[in-house]
């Protein structure tokens, strides 16, 4: 017992000498970071490392209450999109693209795009990259024991995760992201 807590002891000694020489080392840089730079990458890597899985740990997740139907959930989400001031902007039904190609039946996967067109050209004014976060998709998934699931990339990694953005942008990005977080949540209860 005592040379497990020690050798825990010298783990977290070498940790924290880790942290503190990463943090001499890096600090002058991460000074123009977001001052949510690092927790938004530790929340990353927290999930990563508990899940193994990139795309989850960098994707919401959100299960849709049992006895909703896709359709429910779709009309909801374009019914909250208009509630809150963002264009449903298309659809990409990739179940149906599925079927077309193998002829075989396909659990539902559906694509749903949307868009707040002011923030999006600030968004492109600022940096062109940023167009491959456009425009904001939430994706509906029927897993594989039936259960509905909402999806989305989590808009973090582009508010928090680099360099701070200008003031304005960076309010506007953060109220985009509420409403599409808000979207998932009242779309997985049926809300309208």
């Amino acid at each position: 017992m005592t040379l497990i807590r020690n050798l825990l002891a010298v783990i977290g000694a070498l940790t924290l000498i880790g942290l503190l020489a990463a943090a001499v080392w890096l600090g002058p840089g991460l000074a123009r970071f977001d001052p949510q730079f690092l927790p938004t990458y530790a929340t990353f890597a927290t999930n990563l490392l508990e899940t193994g899985d990139p795309g989850g740990a960098m994707m919401w997740s959100v299960p849709v209450e049992e006895g909703l139907s896709a359709d429910e959930v779709v009309d909801s989400l374009k019914s909250l999109a208009t509630t809150n001031n963002l264009l449903f902007v298309g659809e990409s039904p990739f179940y149906q693209q599925v079927e077309a190609v193998t002829g075989e039946d396909y659990r539902y996967v559906n694509f749903l795009s949307f868009c707040d067109a002011q923030v999006g050209k600030m968004m492109l004014e600022y940096r062109n990259h940023y167009s491959g976060f456009m425009p904001c998709r939430i994706a509906l998934v029927e897993d594989r024991e039936g259960q509905l699931w909402l999806f989305s990339m989590n808009l973090d990694f582009m508010i928090h995760g680099g360099q701070e953005l200008p003031a304005d942008l960076k309010q506007e990005a953060i109220s985009v992201r509420d409403k599409l977080r808000g979207m998932m949540q009242g779309a997985a209860a049926g809300e309208f």
